[in-house]
């Protein structure tokens, strides 16, 4: 394999063996392509000055730099401004290793050659790499020798790259189409690694939804930084698409004039919920508790519950579903069936011969340690928020959100998710 930092300063000869410069930087185009072609080099301190000479006039990069011309007339390359320079936009970048999700810096980049063209073929990240830049590897091997141990290299095929650059337009829509296939928390994790300036950029070009389900998986700071550098309608938009106890989370902590901005610009329906959920304490199971639920009226039989699971707006909106809540026209809760009891009963089975009425439930005032408690003691998924005064169902506070309570902050972002997946 050949390497870029063992190309760069080094004498570039012409056909006829005369040094006609030094190689400046390698370009690449097609950064889309698992493999993009080498498209020229940039000499520097030519007889005419620095030149980019056209791949075509390349012989061989290994183990010298040479030309398959004359020095006099090299065959010149003219930039269309889809290039990406080796060493000047990558090499020392922060990159995304999209397979291993990970934050990593660029030490060295790798080539090879193919039928009569070189390629880029990789990225090496690994400490053999910066060893490589330091003139250190040959070294590095001889000691491994002696140990008889083999050093190993750490080189992400490049069709596993993205790029973060926010002033990278050249790669921005590959990249993006690479980090969104990466599950939201994956994402999230290397957005906190990021500075405030280039995770704004690292997030352009997602779609409200992959926005949203990377910010419920983001620290709250994270969440703040993006949340402000949006404009309002957007914003309001991307916590409309959010769970609304995150949602809820994120307004609570902005500055009041701010938070108000954002839920007038939502629909009435989510501007509701989210000043519901905004009356009570962050501490309280009525802060952590989800507005998304099934339900279902309590006259029903299985089969129009099942019909009204696949055609209700609010139903299709719930990604939960393990319970269903049985509610009456005041929306005071009957009882509660899990969907494995609906779907294996009769259809014309009345759901009151099915559902169980003795449900555990909590008020949204007692505190998320109360909710937590019911959960484990019971070994529940949910466990449903009644107001006291009106007997009314607000919400379900989910496992997961429960178990938030009892853990380490340090932890409560890594938990899986049962609502909003």
């Amino acid at each position: 394999m050949i390497y870029l930092s063992k190309l760069l300063n080094q004498k570039v000869w012409d056909v006829f063996g005369r040094v006609i410069g030094k190689l400046d930087d390698v370009l690449v185009d097609n950064t889309e392509q698992n493999m993009p072609q080498i498209i020229a080099i940039v000499v520097k301190n030519t007889a005419r000055g620095d030149e980019l000479i056209d791949a075509i006039s390349i012989a061989t990069l290994s183990p010298s730099i040479t030309l398959n011309r004359r020095g006099e007339d090299p065959l010149l390359y003219h930039p269309t401004g889809h290039e990406l320079y080796l060493k000047q936009r990558v090499l020392d970048q922060q990159i995304v290793d999209t397979e291993g999700k990970r934050l990593v810096r660029v030490n060295d980049l790798q080539l090879a050659r193919k039928d009569q063209n070189f390629h880029l073929t990789g990225v090496d990240v690994g400490g053999l790499g910066l060893l490589r830049r330091l003139g250190l590897d040959n070294l590095t091997r001889s000691i491994g020798k002696f140990f008889n141990q083999k050093p190993k290299t750490n080189v992400i095929p490049w069709e596993d790259v993205a790029s973060i650059e926010h002033d990278d337009p050249l790669r921005l829509k590959v990249s993006r189409d690479r980090l969104v296939q990466m599950e939201p928390a994956d994402i999230a994790a290397i957005l906190d690694d990021l500075d405030h300036h280039t995770s704004k950029a690292f997030l352009e070009g997602f779609t409200d939804e992959q926005l949203a389900d990377t910010l419920e998986e983001s620290s709250a700071e994270i969440q703040q930084v993006v949340i402000a550098h949006l404009e309002p309608e957007r914003a309001a938009d991307i916590l409309e698409e959010m769970q609304p106890d995150e949602a809820a989370d994120i307004l609570a902590d902005m500055e009041h004039g701010k938070s108000e901005e954002l839920l007038r610009l939502m629909d009435d329906d989510d501007e509701e919920d989210m000043r519901m959920l905004l009356r009570y304490h962050e501490t309280s199971s009525g802060g952590i508790m989800t507005t998304e639920f099934a339900s279902v009226p309590a006259h029903y039989t299985v089969g129009e519950a099942l019909h009204h699971l696949r055609t209700n707006e609010d139903a299709l909106e719930d990604e939960f579903m393990y319970y269903i809540y049985v509610l009456d026209p005041e929306k005071h809760l009957k009882g509660v069936i899990s969907l494995r009891d609906l779907v294996t009963s009769p259809l014309d089975m009345p759901l009151s011969d099915r559902f169980d009425d003795h449900v555990v439930t909590v008020s949204p005032y007692e505190s998320q340690n109360a909710a937590a408690y019911l959960v484990a003691k019971y070994n529940l998924m949910a466990v449903p928020v009644i107001d006291p005064q009106t007997n009314e169902m607000l919400g379900i506070v989910t496992v997961d959100d429960a178990i938030d309570t009892v853990l380490p902050t340090a932890w409560k972002k890594k938990l899986p998710r049962f609502a909003g997946r």
